[in-house]
């Protein structure tokens, strides 16, 4: 199958599924569900989903448990969307890229030691004022 086809129904997976998560869902217990991408097979057998998840360790165990239980029910959405007899088995990786990019904010917003004066970068305390005959500029007479 085409690269590009490929491209075209991993897109159309993701709005899919993003679609069906935000209004078909209605269990409390999942949290702020995001689907980051979607990478089907060449062969159209599997789909790997990965999602990410607002929320704590418990969050993103309950919300795994009930989208995989909701498989079945979006497999047959997504089988009418790309117009196939059986769509792809669904596989839910949990994406924490958006984890991993909070921490390391986090870690440089601590190694960021802010300036004394509040100033930012100014002149080094020794330095002295320029006078008009040093400054050089062109617009000055001499």
């Amino acid at each position: 199958m085409h690269k590009y086809r490929i491209e075209r129904i991993n897109e159309i997976i993701k709005e899919v599924l993003s679609e069906l998560v935000l209004t078909e869902i209605k269990d409390p217990r999942v949290g702020l569900v995001t689907i980051v991408s979607v990478r089907v097979s060449r062969d159209l057998a599997t789909a790997k989903v990965f999602f990410s998840v607002m929320g704590d360790q418990a969050q993103r165990d309950a919300s795994l448990k009930i989208l995989r239980g909701a498989s079945g029910f979006m497999r047959h959405a997504i089988a009418d969307a790309i117009d196939v007899n059986h769509a792809p088995e669904l596989r839910w990786i949990y994406d924490d890229s958006l984890d991993r990019a909070f921490r390391l904010e986090e870690m440089l917003r601590e190694a960021r030691v802010p300036p004394a004066d509040g100033a930012g970068a100014a002149a080094p305390a020794d330095a002295e004022p320029a006078t008009d005959g040093e400054t050089g500029g062109e617009d000055e007479p001499k």
